[in-house]
């Protein structure tokens, strides 16, 4: 071998031996660096002309394994969704408490019927009376209150999409911007490692908002695509925007996350290809899991709301008070009455004596008066009975009608009550004359608390032309299908039907509308498109003069429904003034005459069905996960303080099992492209000892040449 031979192989094997050093100090520096893959320097026998000629390097790669990279992304997006899901459930099911927890919604309604009892012992007691009102307004709080949690949630949840998409818009462009690095880098067979790293870092943290996959290009470069392949890193990086809406309050048309791709301009729906990560746990939070606690909230605090004016518009305070005003039912004065069986009447002096007694007979369309003969009603319209009952009043009271609202009063210092009769009580709906008006309610609401409302297709539906609703449908897989416009025609209930189920101008294709024998609203998805949604978005229409509008008479969108809880209060009358609390009845057995007794003091059979309705069977409408059943209203609070709880434990578990399998992925991972120390100080006197023998060699080429030059 020649001398310039061994001086090649010699300087060859410096160069590498300090690369070689160099690779497995940055290895060492970086052993707890988050996304730092190991680095490898690439050696070569150098071979010229058939003769070893010292050492080349062939590069410095990462130590990398795609599969294992991609695995560890895609639990890592999991983990990252169920984070998100399980923190806020658990956060919710603290708020709400349990059954032994004092300040639970569960625990005040206990203890308001607890109050009710204790009232009914002893109706004359002020105390007793003043303790029903106030445990009771303390439970509706209570449901303001849970619903006003869920619905920060629901805001904090749209925040953080907003700020999700921000930080997704930078990673993504940094990841571009270090694909043109990486390319320039390779291109000139630079060591790009460094690039590389921190692409790998990113990407590792782009993977904890959005479920990605990647793809190394020929020239190095790094491609980022969502599961179902749309791009956001490629010739440039994707823009995603979102508008957050700033209100999580139950109705509203939250935006849609859009993208354009790189280097487009055009802006597309990305909803539908949101398949993990946190962006993925936020959405089914805000439109998912947060709305459904919030409708199974709101139908037991209506239930109970409903259920309690029902016990209540049966019984009378003592003395009776002077008049009943209801609540708006959205009823038009043209509307059919549409009540069957029969009711009962009375104007009572002060001391609960019989003034006057109006037994009125739906089924018969007639009414008495005293115990007189039977007179027909002018015709079969709300004003028309009103009118009727205007003439049997006479001079001793008077009835309106005004704006979906009755109110009946009495003459004077005299009182009004009212009671169901015992065989065929009055029922439209499934509630009583008193109970469909709420001529007596305990609980008052400026918003519907049913939606049954024993509406017909024949009735007029009262709206202008002009009103719209607004729906918006979305495929099963999230994505945008369009908005529906619907606006107000024809004249009748039915020709509003016609209009929302036309398959071509209307909802047809999806779902179907119709009234059921309660006049709800019942939605029925179209076979093959069950799995669609449909949503309202807007409604301006309003029912005559009432202020009522069609999706909230019906309960059509989440707003009606939820929007109860934070309507509802014990009547404010009742909170003034304890003895209007109704805890007696009317008494009329034994057919009593002008001037007997038919409200006494002391009287606690109306305080005694209040208790009742605690145990009493009722029907419950679908709500969140509950399908429409039949049960008591503890039975109900039972149910839902368990899928509160069983949410959140599904949530808890879900979580545990992602956050094991993101362990055992990224374990996996660290196997192949972690820094083993005892390796890289192995390695590094492995080059330090390669470094000296080169070194060596090259005092010996040098002690060569000088001993050649002396034999000269």
């Amino acid at each position: 071998m020649s001398l310039s031979a061994i001086l090649g192989s010699a300087l060859s094997g410096l160069q590498a031996s300090q690369i070689g050093i160099r690779a497995s100090s940055n290895n060492v520096s970086n052993v707890n660096t988050p996304g730092y893959a190991r680095v490898e320097a690439g050696l070569s026998t150098r071979v010229v002309n058939g003769v070893g000629f010292g050492v080349s390097v062939t590069g410095v790669v990462r130590v990398a394994d795609a599969f294992l990279q991609a695995a560890s992304i895609r639990a890592t997006a999991v983990a990252s969704e169920s984070d998100i899901v399980a923190a806020a459930l658990d956060r919710f099911q603290a708020q709400v408490g349990t059954f032994d927890d004092q300040g639970s919604i569960f625990s005040r309604l206990n203890q308001a019927f607890t109050s009710i009892g204790s009232a009914a012992v002893d109706p004359g007691l002020s105390v007793s009376r003043l303790s029903v009102a106030a445990d009771l307004q303390s439970f509706f709080k209570e449901g303001r209150r849970l619903y006003n949690e869920l619905r920060i949630q629901r805001q904090e949840a749209d925040s953080r999409i907003g700020s999700t998409i921000e930080r997704v818009n930078e990673l993504t462009a940094e990841i571009a911007a270090l694909n043109l690095e990486v390319q320039s880098l390779s291109a000139a067979a630079a060591d790009s490692t460094g690039a590389q790293n921190r692409q790998a870092e990113l990407i590792d943290e782009l993977g904890k908002f959005v479920d990605v996959r990647t793809s190394t290009q020929p020239d190095g470069r790094i491609f980022v695509t969502t599961t179902d392949g749309v791009g956001l890193v490629e010739n440039g990086s994707a823009i995603l925007r979102y508008p957050p809406s700033g209100s999580g309050a139950a109705g509203v048309d939250y935006a849609r996350i859009t993208i354009q791709p790189p280097g487009g301009t055009v802006q597309r729906d990305f909803n539908a290809h949101i398949s993990g990560g946190e962006l993925a746990g936020l959405i089914r939070l805000r439109d998912d899991e947060l709305p459904a606690l919030m409708e199974e909230i709101a139908e037991l605090v209506s239930s109970a709301a409903d259920a309690l004016n029902k016990a209540h518009n049966d019984a009378t305070a003592y003395p009776p008070p002077t008049t009943l005003t209801g609540h708006n039912t959205g009823l038009l004065g043209t509307d059919a009455l549409n009540f069957t069986g029969a009711t009962t009447i009375a104007v009572t002096g002060n001391s609960g004596a019989l003034v006057k007694r109006i037994d009125v007979d739906f089924d018969a369309g007639t009414y008495s008066v005293d115990g007189g003969a039977a007179v027909a009603f002018g015709g079969t319209s709300v004003d028309d009975f009103i009118t009727s009952l205007n003439t049997a009043l006479g001079a001793d009271g008077s009835a309106s009608f005004t704006n979906g609202v009755m109110s009946i009063s009495a003459t004077g210092t005299n009182g009004i009550a009212t009671l169901q009769d015992a065989t065929t009580p009055s029922d439209r709906a499934g509630r009583g004359f008193s109970h469909f008006f709420g001529l007596n309610d305990l609980v008052d609401s400026i918003r519907p608390v049913h939606f049954a409302t024993g509406l017909q297709t024949t009735d007029s539906h009262g709206y202008t032309a002009g009103q719209e609703l607004i729906f918006s449908v979305t495929a099963p897989n999230g994505s945008d299908v369009g908005d529906i416009t619907i606006g107000v025609t024809g004249a009748t209930m039915g020709d509003m039907l016609t209009a929302l189920n036309d398959p071509t101008t209307g909802l047809g294709r999806y779902v179907t509308f119709s009234l059921d024998a309660n006049g709800r609203l019942v939605q029925t998805p179209v076979a093959g498109f069950q799995d669609f949604g449909v949503e309202l978005k807007a409604d301006n229409t309003e029912r005559g003069t009432t202020g009522i509008s069609f999706s909230s008479q019906f309960g059509l969108g989440l707003a009606a429904k939820v929007t109860r809880l934070d309507a509802m209060n014990v009547a404010e009358r009742i909170r003034a003034d304890s003895s209007l609390l109704s805890l007696a009845k009317l008494d009329l057995d034994g057919a009593p005459a002008i001037g007997d007794i038919v409200v006494a003091a002391g009287d606690g059979r109306g305080g005694h069905a209040l208790q009742g309705v605690m145990t009493a069977q009722r029907s419950f409408d679908a709500a969140g996960g509950f399908t429409a059943s039949t049960a008591t209203l503890e039975a109900f609070a039972s149910r839902i303080a368990g899928d509160i709880g069983s949410r959140a434990a599904r949530a808890e578990r879900a979580m545990q099992s992602a956050q094991s399998l993101k362990a055992a992925a990224d374990q996996k991972r660290a196997d192949v492209e972690g820094v083993s120390l005892d390796e890289e100080l192995a390695n590094m006197t492995l080059f330090q000892q390669s470094y000296n023998a080169s070194a060596r060699l090259l005092q010996t080429a040098k002690e060569l040449t000088e001993t050649l030059i002396n034999l000269i």
